[in-house]
């Protein structure tokens, strides 16, 4: 006999748990699947944990129970289900099906019941069971051989457990939930018991409800709070206490037509879970379907659009001239081809190439090994040969390319002094601006996507973790087909997306006239680099540590101990135990947060030890992000840090950053703008720092076409001023300091959807003036509220907004049933199209300032894109010029009815020139 436990899971638990827990997920049609996703995802890793076990997932009956029998308000307090729950239940109840999993439910009954009827046939038996679920009222059953877990917190209860967590024995739980309560449920229990008197109650009185009523004069002498009207609220609820007592039962002997020994899991039905999981777009679960259908050497049926882009295919790798020379033939003869390069890592400036490849056909590919270096690899062609008999058609413009973020290619090939031009196609590009948030934008998403094709991963030829191989030491026979794999998805891809692009004139302008053009030109910009002062900032680092030090002893000071400020427990009970400061908010598991939102609102009460707490934290943060880390960051070739720019991942277009990512350092503060300090011009040059003055608000007057913004910008008033003086009913000349601020606040809180609550809290007056300051600024400038009003009609009609330029930003979420969500999407569609508008100014502006400045011969370079704002290092004596040359290109990267402002500074720094 197996002792592989029974696994019992609370699926009606789960699927509420997982629906409040989790963050919403929709499909692209925005149909909801989060609570999906989340269950399934919990039964996933119970599986892995218990793959020999019997198993059920157990989900509670449409319909009355016995309970409501009992009593008529029994869970009459719950809320009725979600529609975005109740949409979610028929997909998560076929998938367990296809899974194989069994699935119970029981009419007249609830789940509970059927798990605590099959845990305590199993446990009689002396086997042991696990019940997966988060609802205390299951503690009634842990015995020797039942124990629960928590999936979700990873929390486990045993009858040890049980007794730490409750304060009463397993025996106890339902005399313990009888006296008080459950507002859940409507369980009534004895009004003013509470959980710690209930436990008192029962160990004091070392018995349940039978033995209290059968002493109720003992009571009165319990050390307990109250006790001497305790025995009086118990008498008077005598009756209410039992019909509680009943409804907190367990029934452990529901009628089955099922014993817990047939509760097998069978084999999935892999076709059913193609089918849900392409429905519900649970793209990684469907790929790894198909690889593992794969490597089975199964077939699954597929869609008509896979179907279409199923090829057969005839791969080579290339290891002798003559072959090489064949196909270096077919290239030249190509009107376009795909190509890729092989690496020994993903940092462009330091990995090596270890092999290119390249596709001209659907499903005919060829892979060429050049540095594979691993003991008994094969005599591969002589990578400068190779290199320089491609070098023509890699740097010709007239031969198009085909590629899968090409900057990565073209930052590796430019070290090997390859200049590669013709890239007219970039795969991940035209997915990116077909729909920047309907799925990954890497190959294996799009392959799975657009294909139906699931490619060979990375892990799967070099492995994972710290044992993972580089390109370099994989074996050429596993190399081979990976590699050329790569370059024909990539041919087959843009020939699925391309086509898709060109239905959307808009689109495929946008793809053709920012996105494209701007990929040699981030390549460039990633190559320069920065030059940073890591002696400046190794002493940042230590006068950081210093203040960090002080802080600490200024909160231990305050806290009248010591603690550990880094632990969120020690910390709360410091701040709500200790110091009774008020609990902003909780925790999923119900304990008083010090999140950094609670903490700024505890500080802006002007509690001092959450000021310094927060000082702290910021401190560190500057500390272990940017000045301990920088100067590890310095590329040891060239002395420079050269951070990557990402085109496709954020959703409204802007570029983002990492390693290092520059687009978060904070300039509010003395101690952010100094970490811009250490960001210097090499001798002989100046930093020119060139930005975008209020480019959204501008962009909001263009498109809102209000006639007192447009005047504002027009007349080069300062407009926070303006919307002060037009607010606020005073002059120009009578705004004050404290106005403009709040001014400010109002005109960029507006294009965030910001609330009147968050615009009292953000300028610190009452919510009721904060509404009138909102109210005041939509009579003054009608156009916005307009322009508000028409964006949100019309992102409920087509689905999208659109930037200037055509870009769009799909937000399924405008369809929700929840509210919160619904109101979320409002917000992203007002500001979208302002924010997405400076984005495409912005990368038009690098274009221009590019193409000048390869053509003028001037010695500057662009070596930083932050938010609205270029950096150029540049020869000292040519500082000035190339400033007055680049407020014009900048400014005329788009035609907007206000201008365009742009504001240039010189300096030896980052944040001199800024």
């Amino acid at each position: 006999m197996s002792n592989a436990p029974l696994v019992l899971v609370d699926g009606s638990s789960y699927l509420y748990r997982a629906f409040h827990a989790l963050p919403p997920l929709m499909t692209s049609t925005g149909k909801p699947t989060g609570a999906v996703k989340g269950v399934l995802n919990m039964l996933l890793s119970l599986r892995k944990q218990y793959p020999d076990s019997l198993f059920a997932v157990v989900f509670d009956a449409k319909g009355p129970t016995f309970r409501d029998a009992l009593f008529a308000d029994y869970k009459a307090h719950r809320p009725p289900m979600p529609d975005d729950l109740r949409g979610q239940v028929e997909p998560l109840h076929a998938c367990i099906r296809a899974l194989g999993l069994p699935l119970l439910n029981v009419d007249g009954v609830e789940a509970d019941d059927v798990i605590g009827t099959l845990a305590r046939r199993c446990a009689a038996a002396q086997r042991p069971v696990v019940i997966s679920t988060g609802d205390k009222d299951m503690a009634q059953l842990v015995c020797e051989y039942v124990t629960l877990v928590n999936t979700m917190s990873g929390s486990v209860l045993d009858v040890e457990g049980v007794k730490t967590k409750f304060g009463v024995g397993p025996e106890l739980i339902i005399d313990f939930l009888a006296l008080m309560g459950d507002k859940i449920d409507n369980i009534p229990g004895v009004p003013g018991i509470g959980e710690k008197t209930a436990a008192a109650l029962l160990t004091g009185m070392n018995g349940g409800l039978d033995v209290i009523y059968a002493n109720l004069e003992q009571v009165a002498g319990l050390p307990i709070r109250g006790a001497k009207s305790l025995a009086a609220k118990l008498a008077e609820h005598r009756e209410q206490a039992y019909l509680s007592y009943q409804l907190a039962t367990i029934k452990l002997d529901v009628a089955l037509d099922i014993a817990f020994e047939e509760l097998t899991v069978g084999e999935p039905h892999l076709e059913a879970l193609m089918s849900l999981y392409r429905e519900l777009e649970f793209k990684s679960w469907l790929d790894d379907l198909l690889r593992d259908a794969k490597t089975a050497g199964a077939s699954l049926p597929l869609s008509e659009d896979e179907v279409a882009t199923q090829v057969d295919t005839d791969y080579e790798t290339l290891l002798e001239r003559a072959d090489f020379d064949a196909w270096l033939a077919r290239l030249r003869d190509a009107e376009r081809f795909a190509f890729d390069t092989e690496t020994t890592g993903l940092d462009a400036q330091q990995a090596e190439l270890v092999g290119v490849s390249f596709a001209i056909e659907p499903g005919r590919a060829a892979y060429v090994p050049l540095a594979h270096s691993y003991m008994g690899a094969p005599e591969q062609l002589p990578l400068d040969e190779v290199l320089a008999a491609l070098k023509p058609l890699l740097e010709d413009p007239r031969r198009l390319k085909i590629m899968q973020h090409g900057k990565y290619d073209m930052n590796i090939l430019a070290r090997y002094d390859i200049a590669l031009r013709g890239v007219a196609f970039d795969t991940m590009l035209e997915s990116y601006v077909l729909d920047a948030t309907a799925t990954r934008h890497d190959m294996d998403s799009l392959a799975l996507k657009y294909l139906g094709h699931s490619t060979i991963r990375f892990e799967d030829i070099a492995g994972k973790g710290a044992k993972q191989l580089t390109f370099d030491q994989i074996a050429i026979e596993q190399a081979g087909p990976y590699a050329a794999e790569d370059a024909d998805v990539t041919l087959r891809l843009h020939q699925a997306l391309q086509p898709k692009l060109e239905a959307v004139p808009a689109l495929a302008e946008v793809f053709r006239t920012i996105e494209m053009p701007l990929v040699p030109v981030l390549a460039r910009i990633e190559r320069n680099g920065a030059l940073v002062d890591k002696d400046l900032l190794g002493g940042q680092s230590r006068e950081l540590g210093e203040k960090m030090l002080d802080l600490e002893k200024e909160a231990y000071d305050l806290a009248g101990q010591e603690f550990n400020l880094g632990s969120p427990k020690q910390l709360g009970e410091i701040l709500f135990i200790k110091l009774g400061l008020p609990v902003i908010a909780k925790t999923a598991s119900g304990q008083a947060s010090t999140a950094e939102a609670v903490l700024q609102e505890l500080a802006d009460q002007d509690y001092p030890l959450p000021k310094v707490i927060m000082q702290h934290r910021s401190m560190s943060k500057l500390k272990s992000t940017y000045t301990d880390k920088l100067p590890q960051q310095i590329n040891p070739r060239t002395g420079r840090i050269h951070t990557s720019y990402h085109q496709a991942v954020t959703a409204t277009g802007r570029l983002s950053s990492s390693d290092p990512n520059l687009q978060n350092i904070p300039i509010r503060t003395a101690e952010g703008r100094r970490i811009r300090q250490a960001f210097v011009a090499p001798k002989g040059y100046k930093l020119l720092a060139a930005d975008y003055s209020q480019i959204e608000l501008r962009i909001m007057a263009h498109l809102a076409q209000d006639e007192g913004l447009l005047h504002a910008f027009r007349n080069d008033l300062d407009v926070h001023r303006a919307t002060a003086a037009e607010v606020m009913g005073v002059s120009l000349d009578e705004v004050s300091h404290e106005q403009r601020r709040r001014a400010k606040a109002i005109n960029f809180g507006l294009i965030y959807g910001m609330s009147a609550f968050g615009l009292a809290k953000q300028i610190d007056v009452a919510r009721g003036e904060a509404q009138a300051y909102i109210d005041r600024y939509f009579m003054r400038y009608p156009g916005v509220l307009a322009y508000m009003e028409r964006t949100r009609a019309q992102v409920v009609e087509q689905g999208y907004v659109e930037t200037l330029f055509g870009r769009r930003l799909y937000l399924p979420d405008i369809q929700s049933k929840n509210q919160g969500i619904r109101r979320a999407a409002e917000r992203a569609a007002i500001n979208a199209p302002m924010q997405g508008t400076a984005a495409d100014i912005m990368k038009r502006a690098m274009v221009a300032v590019d193409d000048w400045l390869q053509q003028s011969g001037v010695d500057a370079r662009v070596i930083l894109q932050v938010h609205d704002e270029l950096v150029l290092e540049v020869r000292e004596d040519q500082a000035d010029t190339v400033r007055e040359a680049l407020r014009p290109l900048m400014s005329q990267a788009a035609q907007l009815d206000v201008p365009l402002l742009v504001e240039a500074g010189i300096g030896d720094n980052w944040d001199e020139a800024h």
